[in-house]
């Protein structure tokens, strides 16, 4: 079984007197090791899916499957039990705690679940090592570069060994250099660590790192597709535009 799946999902929101549909039916999988771009315009319903993937949110109907247990079953403590266990969330903020340092950041997944300082502190420093920070593991974030905080937090979103990746916009507060970074990061994790990551998307350059792209149209997925057929991030944003009209 595939580690995320998504079956039939809705979700509308209250604005004013009426609903808006933020997702009318979407349904897709992840399978291990995978990397999926998920993009469309602003309002598609992109972010709302990431976040009902999380658990952040509860889907109005549907099921969000992770590793076999269905989210929508499972009470506020449970969600932020499983979560920590076995959910890894990169925003584009990158939320690291200003008092901390590198390693100690990425410990506190670990400390918080119990895990003893020691092997929170080893775990962290392996991921240091992996990521290309060892030598930054004692640098708070004020010293550290927009890329170098945002491969922090995804080393501090890998702590538990997560069953999924979940990235919203992970390149979107970074130059096009540390872009390139951390798309190249995202995609050796997947291809080498055989982590399954979802990442939103709406910038094609960053889209053609992952090996399929989803793309939502109005709250329905109306194309998904794989990268490896498409020659560069020029050929992909016209297939993305092609689906939009």
């Amino acid at each position: 079984m595939a580690p995320l799946v998504v079956e039939n999902v809705r979700k509308s929101y209250r604005q004013g007197d009426r609903n808006v549909a933020a997702l009318n039916g979407v349904s897709l999988d992840v399978a291990a090791g995978a990397f999926l771009a998920i993009m469309g315009a602003s309002g598609s319903g992109k972010s709302t899916l990431l976040h009902l993937m999380a658990g952040l949110t509860k889907a109005d109907g549907g099921v969000v499957r992770l590793r076999g247990e269905n989210l929508g079953d499972l009470n506020d403590r449970q969600l932020t039990l499983f979560r920590r266990r076995y959910i890894g969330l990169v925003f584009q903020s990158f939320n690291l705690i200003p008092t901390l340092t590198a390693e100690e950041n990425m410990a506190l997944p670990l400390l918080l679940d119990g895990k003893s300082q020691r092997d929170a502190q080893a775990k962290a420093a392996e991921l240091l090592q992996v990521l290309g920070l060892s030598h930054r593991g004692h640098h708070r974030p004020d010293a550290l570069s927009g890329g170098e905080q945002q491969r922090v937090a995804i080393g501090r979103a890998l702590m538990n060994a997560p069953a999924v990746l979940l990235a919203d916009e992970p390149t979107g507060n970074l130059d096009s250099v540390n872009s390139k970074s951390v798309c190249e990061l995202l995609r050796d994790l997947a291809t080498m660590r055989n982590t399954s990551i979802v990442m939103v998307t709406h910038e094609p350059t960053v889209a053609a790192y992952a090996q399929e792209v989803a793309v939502l149209k109005d709250g329905q997925l109306v194309e998904r597709f794989a990268t490896q057929d498409l020659n560069g991030h020029q050929e992909l944003a016209l297939r993305y535009q092609e689906c939009l009209e």
